[in-house]
């Protein structure tokens, strides 16, 4: 879960994973006007349909589905401000497919 960053009055700090990376997002006052210049593709624990189904019921958006009947491929979200990140199959979907 996002939490409001100590340091910063106006940052949101997310941690990915207990040992992963923290990642800090600024609000600024402009909007975005071009493509964003980071993208993050996230591989999940849970299964990828799972994480798809978190964001959006969080208010994000699907913007493409890059979702292959065979189980491959991805799904690219936007959060509400239009800053577009990428779902990827997680180990456990991949090991599925292998067996």
């Amino acid at each position: 879960m996002p939490e409001l960053c100590a340091r910063r009055r106006s940052a949101t700090r997310w941690r990915l994973g207990v040992e992963g990376p923290v990642l800090y997002f600024n609000q600024v006052p402009e909007s975005k006007k071009i493509k964003n210049r980071i993208h993050l593709c996230l591989r999940p624990e849970a299964s990828r349909e799972q994480e798809v189904e978190r964001p959006l019921g969080l208010g994000a958006t699907l913007v493409a589905d890059r979702r292959n009947h065979d189980g491959t491929g991805w799904a690219v979200l936007a959060d509400p401000e239009g800053n577009e990140f990428c779902v990827l199959r997680s180990e456990s979907d991949r090991a599925a497919m292998d067996s």
